[in-house]
């Protein structure tokens, strides 16, 4: 497998598009079809497109599942972890099932190679109730109401990033409740509490008329238009570097706009709130993905290890 550098690199790239133009294409439509939404699209053609480079020229039905199996290791030589190699491999399988399907190739080369293994019960990253209430006094500025709605979405409701650039003003209703479309393009019903409720009237009250014709998006930028899952990332990033700098401590914790959707599945199961439910609320496709949050309770592990202090014989560590 071949490197390449500045100049040669580009004009290689503007070669493989030109190449496999017409299989870019066709996935494109495929996954439009699909109902992907924007991100993953991206996602999906960066790593498909990354991968032709490797092939390159190579017919398309030449490609063998050896030609994915070496570029997956080259990219764990490179430092992919497990999970940005499964998310390439799930892109290819993709890529193939959309070029089967529109009828450009025949078989899918990338459907019999396995993920990788991932750890189990890894533990996440969250901040303590206190953090999060320090975090949440830290913003600041003139599209205060907006931001806090923003970070409370994520942090006291565990909504993604990309649902709350998603969510429509209709998608907010008067029962005090938000109806998400989530991973899957599958909608979930979240009932906010009334301290979130007022602070989303408020977010309401504030925002500015949207100038994107029929829709309405509930979070808007200064210019009328739906805000970027870019600039929600940022909001919430520019927050917790606020919080860093109030409380050094956390100064080395790798903390990001996600990790407050941890913090609230962290609370959730405190508070014994069922696995079951919580995998509702946090719009999970497998009970297996929420099950991580039932390893993260340190306080509640140390409390039962205390509940057998008292039978350990004493005075153990003297002759």
């Amino acid at each position: 497998m071949v490197f390449y550098g500045g100049l040669a690199l580009r004009k290689r790239q503007h070669e493989v598009t030109d190449s496999y133009g017409i299989e870019i294409e066709l996935f494109s439509i495929w996954m439009k079809n699909k109902g992907m939404t924007k991100s993953t699209h991206q996602a999906y053609i960066s790593d498909v497109s990354d991968f032709l480079q490797t092939i390159y020229p190579a017919e398309m039905k030449r490609i063998t599942k050896m030609d994915i199996m070496r570029y997956m290791a080259v990219c764990r030589e490179k430092g992919a972890g497990d999970e940005a190699r499964n998310r390439k491999l799930s892109s290819l399988r993709s890529f193939f099932k959309a070029m089967n399907e529109m009828e450009h190739m025949e078989g899918n080369p990338a459907s019999l190679i396995a993920k990788s293994k991932q750890e189990k019960n890894r533990i996440p990253v969250y901040l303590e109730e206190n953090e999060l209430e320090a975090l949440l006094h830290s913003i600041k500025g003139k599209y205060y109401i907006r931001n806090v709605a923003i970070v409370l979405l994520m942090s006291y409701a565990g909504l993604r990033v990309g649902e709350v650039h998603r969510m429509n003003v209709q998608d907010y209703r008067q029962d005090g409740s938000i109806h998400i479309l989530g991973k899957g393009r599958k909608w979930r019903v979240i009932p906010l509490p009334d301290a979130l409720q007022n602070v989303m009237n408020g977010a309401l009250s504030e925002r500015k008329d949207s100038k994107q014709g029929k829709e309405q998006p509930f979070f808007v930028s200064q210019f009328g238009r739906r805000l970027s899952i870019r600039m929600i990332q940022t909001v919430a990033d520019d927050t917790i570097k606020l919080l860093k700098e109030t409380m050094p401590a956390l100064a080395d914790k790798r903390l990001s706009s996600h990790k407050l959707r941890h913090s609230f599945a962290t609370m959730q199961i405190r508070s014994g709130t069922d696995i079951r439910t919580l995998q509702e609320l946090l719009g999970h496709a497998s009970i297996e993905t929420t099950q991580i949050y039932t390893h993260i309770d340190n306080k509640q592990l140390r409390n039962a290890m205390n509940n057998i202090s008292s039978k350990i014989p004493l005075n153990l560590h003297t002759r």
